[in-house]
């Protein structure tokens, strides 16, 4: 009988991510989905599922948004319970999200092992509820499965040893998919226009006076942006009286949330890219396009170190937009696409 490993997702990145894992893993393991519903708007999930070779999740837990701790809590009772009578080998988790965290706590607390995709990633910035998630759930895993070598490194100092370099799971995803994603359609997109791409929504970001400030740096410049609205960030426009003063602007445009093949679409098309994701910013250093990133650091600090992406802040965003034009270099430190087949890898040789 194959062992059984549950996998654990909730938010947009974890589905990419899982997509192309799930297939690996299945063809040696018996694999079981979790879809806690940390995010639960259509636009962030179900396209995903119908997109991608992702399999529908064998329990969705309909949690939905509410504050972190709530939200993480009721996750960890209803993982518990499936977990006690599933009795799996392994549960995964991925990333940095309150779902990765529950998951994890759920799991140790039964003496099941757990293997963390993305382990070791750190901004040292210990306010930031990602952080908690990632440092807490390293530190609480069994098997670590390291994106980069700096990641890695990153453990050894907290004296985690063990860790696997995998490579990441997302740069298997992109080669997998970026040129089939070429033939999805987005009207927003006029060939005849170059346009920049924002992506947003993270909670420092979305703080009335900060996402004041990067509204209207938006506004100042002079490039035309597509922006796909998070769901959060466009409770936040409407709520803070912004979302109609930038739908008064011709050279920006609000559009709803879109699909990863769509954005993918989106970023090969875009002359530069502005985000606060980790993933977007990994994508547009895979593309090899400008990359401004609106945090105070990032924990994929590979990215900024050949000259194509920058940290930015609200007060240089509208400068850097109309100014900032590198060609940026790529380098393999995501490793080499085969980031799945090693994990599945190390898994065989534990766990079978």
């Amino acid at each position: 009988m194959k062992p059984i490993i549950v996998s654990i997702v909730g938010v947009r990145p974890h589905f990419i991510k899982a997509a192309v894992l799930s297939e690996v893993l299945r063809e040696s393991f018996n694999e079981l989905i979790i879809h806690t519903g940390q995010h639960y708007d259509f636009k962030m999930t179900q396209i995903f599922f119908q997109n991608l070779p992702l399999p529908e999740p064998d329990f969705f837990l309909n949690v939905g948004s509410m504050t972190h701790g709530a939200q993480t809590g009721l996750m960890l009772e209803r993982i518990e319970t499936i977990l006690l009578q599933i009795k799996p080998s392994l549960v995964l988790v991925f990333g940095d999200a309150n779902s990765t965290l529950a998951g994890c706590l759920a799991s140790v607390k039964l003496g099941i092992p757990v293997g963390h995709v993305e382990s070791g990633l750190r901004a040292y910035k210990s306010y930031l509820p990602e952080e908690i998630n990632r440092v807490l759930t390293d530190h609480s895993s069994t098997f670590h499965f390291c994106p980069t070598r700096t990641a890695k490194q990153n453990l050894q100092r907290e004296g985690i040893n063990g860790a696997f370099f995998t490579g990441d799971v997302l740069y298997d995803a992109w080669g997998r998919f970026h040129e089939k994603a070429i033939q999805h359609q987005i009207p927003e997109i006029e060939p005849e226009f170059p346009f920049g791409l924002i992506t947003l929504h993270r909670a420092h970001n979305t703080q009335p006076g900060r996402l004041k400030q990067i509204t209207e740096a938006l506004i100042q410049s002079r490039r035309r942006l597509i922006w796909p609205v998070h769901p959060r960030s466009r409770h936040a426009l409407q709520m803070y009286q912004l979302w109609d003063k930038l739908c008064g602007y011709r050279n920006i445009r609000l559009i709803e949330p879109v699909g990863y093949f769509e954005m993918l679409v989106l970023e090969k098309r875009a002359d530069i890219i502005i985000t606060d994701s980790g993933g977007v910013q990994r994508e547009a250093f895979f593309f090899r396009k400008p990359c401004l990133i609106l945090r105070d650091n990032t924990e994929w600090p590979e990215t900024l170190s050949l000259g194509g992406q920058v940290l930015v802040t609200p007060e240089t965003l509208a400068h850097m937009l109309d100014t900032y034009c590198p060609v940026p270099d790529f380098y393999p430190f995501f490793g080499k696409g085969k980031a799945a087949g090693k994990i599945k890898g190390c898994l065989l040789e534990r766990l079978v």
